[in-house]
């Protein structure tokens, strides 16, 4: 049972930098206002010890429990997620491939009671997201494995340069490695109408330092971000200890599913959820993935 059954959400946030429960006020305008205007301008927003840090460690152990049962499966991988053998011409950054190490604890196998459980599925957190990505609602995903999962890179691992298939990402560290997985990322390298492949092949062949930032995060950390649009990845984590994140997927519509394949792929399983939903997927641009 987690320490925190009994805990409100104003204990578990600092709700005195941010006050979730009182969204029409100046505190809470000026906090969703800057996190705005960073998103605008980078993609990316972090809104630091948003966790109070006498909660922590209790952060840390909850998800360092669940970690074993992280689904691992290194894999080839290009930067869209699609098949590496997708017949694409000479020179496309989709020709590049990486070893994907990371790996994911499901939905179903995070408790409850467990701290992220109880932020992903507060509506009034969920409200607080949706403000400061400029949106009338989320939802939570309807999806019984993704939605809200850990991500959990071992040592030796890493993240490879992506792009996520959910417009808006919800993250949090819960586990700093000793050294490396350092979340690096490209603002906005793209949008719907333009790929831009030149400039992402250029970050792939490291030449493009002009459009890479790296970005600093330390547990409790809420980080807001636009994954579409904006290539990044978690660098070789080194030493001994793994890096865990949370992550808190919602979308503009309720009841998403992810593909089968998809799920199968970043689970080892699927479920009859998927099997049901198979085909009823409605793209929101006709970008490569």
């Amino acid at each position: 049972m987690s320490t925190l059954q009994a805990i409100t959400l104003d204990q578990v946030v600092d709700t005195d930098r941010y006050p979730l429960s009182d969204p029409s006020g100046p505190e809470a305008r000026e906090v969703v206002a800057q996190a705005r205007r960073e998103l605008a301008e980078a993609g990316c927003t972090v809104l630091p010890d948003f966790i109070r840090p006498s909660l922590h460690d209790v952060l840390r152990e909850e998800c360092a429990a669940i970690a074993p049962q992280a689904y691992f499966d290194v894999e080839t991988v290009n930067v869209y997620n699609i098949d590496v053998d997708t017949e694409l011409p000479d020179g496309h950054p989709g020709r590049r491939t990486f070893e994907r190490g990371n790996a994911f604890v499901a939905r179903d196998r995070v408790p409850a009671g467990a701290l992220i459980s109880r932020l992903y599925g507060h509506e009034t957190f969920r409200c607080f997201v949706a403000d400061c990505f400029g949106l009338p609602r989320l939802y939570e995903l309807a999806d019984p494995l993704s939605g809200l999962v850990l991500n959990v890179v071992r040592p030796g691992a890493e993240h490879p340069w992506h792009f996520d298939t959910n417009e808006y990402t919800v993250s949090m560290l819960t586990q700093e490695p000793e050294e490396g997985g350092s979340f690096e990322y490209c603002p906005n390298i793209r949008s719907a109408e333009d790929e831009r492949f030149a400039d992402v092949l250029d970050v792939l062949d490291g030449r493009g330092e002009r459009l890479t930032r790296r970005l600093p995060l330390r547990p409790g950390d809420l980080q807001l971000f636009k994954g579409r649009y904006s290539l990044h990845r978690v660098s070789p984590v080194l030493g001994g200890l793994a890096r865990h994140s949370a992550i808190f997927a919602y979308s503009e519509r309720p009841g998403v599913i992810g593909s089968v394949a998809r799920t199968r792929q970043l689970f080892g399983r699927v479920l009859p959820a998927h099997r049901a939903a198979e085909g009823r997927a409605v793209r929101g641009d006709q970008l490569l993935d």
